[in-house]
C-alpha cells in the first residue's frame, strides 16, 4: 500500500511530543486526536452484556484502541490484527506512548496478518480462535475512502455478511470512520445486524482552532 513510516515531534504550542504515522505522504493517525479511538472501544464494549468477553481490535496503529478495551474489566482477551509487521515492531520496541500497556498485559495478544482476508472474509485465524462478542475495525479512512481498493468489498451486505459469522449472538462490530455518519453505510449495516446507530465523536483541534468530529458506527 505504500511506505509506512512513524515519527514523533515536539509540538511547542503545545509543549507535548506528537507521534504521528504515515503512509507515503498521507497522515493515518496522530496522538493529538486519539478520543474518538478510545471512544470507539468504549462505545463497542458498552453495546454487549455479560463478562469474559473476548474482543478483537482490526488494526494496530498507535494503540489507543486496545489500550481502551484493555481497561474494561470484562475483557478476558484481547487480540489485535495488523498487517504490517513494522507496525507491530513499533509496539514491541516500545516507541509509543501506550506500547507497554498492551505488550506487558498478558491478556493481549498480536496477530501479524491481513485482516481483510482472515477475520474480515470470516476466516478464523490460526490459534484456532472461533469468534468474538466484540469486533473493534479502524483501518481505512472511511467505508468509502479506503487505503486500498481491494478493502472496498468489506463494507458490502456480503462482505460484512462472511465478517459477522466471528460475532457471536449478542456481540458487536464497532467501526472508525473520519467520515461524517454515511446513511448509505448505516443502511448496509441494517441489513446484516439486528441494530445500527451511529455516534459523533468531537475533539477540539488545536490546527483548525475548532472542533472536529469522527464517526463511530455500532451494529449488534
Amino acid at each position: 500500500m505504500g511506505a509506512i513510516s512513524l515519527r514523533r515531534r515536539r509540538e511547542p504550542t503545545l509543549d507535548v511530543d506528537v507521534f504521528e504515522a504515515k503512509l507515503d505522504d498521507d497522515f493515518l493517525m496522530s496522538s493529538l486526536f486519539t478520543v474518538a479511538e478510545v471512544e470507539l472501544a468504549r462505545l463497542g464494549l458498552a453495546a454487549v452484556t455479560g463478562d469474559h468477553l473476548d474482543v478483537l481490535v482490526g488494526g494496530l496503529g498507535l494503540g489507543y484502541t486496545a489500550a481502551a478495551a484493555l481497561e474494561d474489566p470484562r475483557v478476558a482477551s484481547l487480540v489485535v490484527v495488523e498487517a504490517l509487521p513494522e507496525v507491530v515492531g513499533w509496539h514491541r520496541r516500545h516507541l509509543l506512548p501506550v506500547s507497554a500497556l498492551l505488550t506487558d498485559d498478558e491478556l493481549c495478544r498480536f496477530e501479524t496478518a491481513d485482516f481483510f482476508a482472515t477475520v474480515g472474509a470470516g476466516v478464523p485465524l490460526e490459534h484456532g480462535d472461533t469468534g468474538y462478542d466484540v469486533l473493534l475495525v479502524d483501518i481505512d479512512h472511511s467505508p468509502r475512502h479506503v487505503l486500498n481498493a481491494r478493502h472496498a468489498a468489506f463494507y458490502t451486505v456480503d462482505g460484512l455478511t462472511r465478517m459477522r459469522s466471528l460475532v457471536r449472538d449478542g456481540g458487536a462490530f464497532a467501526l472508525w470512520s473520519d467520515d461524517p455518519p454515511d446513511e448509505g453505510f448505516l443502511t448496509v449495516l441494517r441489513e446484516v445486524f439486528t441494530r445500527a446507530e451511529t455516534h459523533s465523536v468531537w475533539f477540539d483541534n488545536h490546527l483548525t482552532g475548532g472542533r472536529s468530529a469522527n464517526t463511530v458506527y455500532v451494529a449488534t
